[in-house]
């Protein structure tokens, strides 16, 4: 249990001064810099951490992984992201008669986590927890356009897989096209990257402090999409 509570505290302590240096970990928590050390190594062979690079100098030292933004925004969906978005997903549906979806990134995927499904007979049918690649899905590129560059260029650099002719995988999706989404503020608006046969349109949504939690897509039929203003031009 101590090794633990060791641990959780050098992790805090990294996610404040980063880069940080072992040293100046040590010093703060009054500990040996062995003891530091061990758990530093333990928090990087775990993945929670990692080293900039080598020596000292200013921008070296152990900085968080993107583990820690991957839990963040599970506990964000966790403690009543659902819930706020849920009125929110059915006057959407409403308004378009389409379906709705809430997903939250979980590494180079999205996942569903709430659905409000249309009215209309003719529908595509995606259940709750289903998985789908960033690049080839609308609020996938939502969250792309507004992660932190490091981490966008590796998720765009690690491979894309092709799922449908249409699906944009080299070059990757533009940086323009993700800028626009970023300060322009449009729609991120995908048409049979996916899936031949869908068509979706999404925006990310923000919490109080400006990090993305979360993104809400509409999910329409290709052909219904195709006749509306999302089909044919950014909105």
């Amino acid at each position: 249990m101590s090794t633990a509570l060791t641990a959780l505290r050098v992790l805090d302590e990294v996610a404040q001064l980063q880069p940080v240096g072992v040293t100046t970990i040590a010093e703060r928590m009054q500990m040996p810099k062995s003891s530091a050390q061990r758990a530093l190594k333990a928090l990087e062979a775990s993945g929670w951490i990692r080293q900039t690079g080598p020596g000292k100098g200013k921008g070296k030292g152990w900085v968080l992984t993107t583990k820690a933004i991957d839990i963040a925004q599970r506990v964000a969906a966790d403690v009543g992201v659902r819930e706020v978005a849920r009125d929110i997903l059915t006057e959407l549906r409403d308004a378009t008669g389409e379906s709705v979806h809430l997903v939250i990134r979980e590494g180079n995927e999205v996942v569903i986590i709430d659905v409000v499904e249309t009215v209309n007979p003719t529908r595509i049918y995606i259940p709750l927890g289903t998985r789908s690649p960033l690049h080839a899905t609308a609020t996938g590129k939502a969250l792309l356009a507004h992660m932190e560059e490091p981490l966008r260029s590796e998720i765009l650099a690690s491979g894309l897989p092709r799922l449908t002719d249409s699906t944009i995988t080299i070059p990757p999706p533009s940086d323009a096209e993700l800028a626009a989404i970023r300060v322009d503020g449009k729609c991120a608006v995908v048409k049979g990257e996916l899936r031949e046969d869908i068509g979706s349109i999404a925006r990310p949504v923000f919490s109080r402090s400006g990090m993305v939690v979360c993104a809400i897509s509409v999910f329409v039929p290709m052909y219904r999409f195709l006749q509306t203003k999302g089909g044919s031009a950014r909105p």
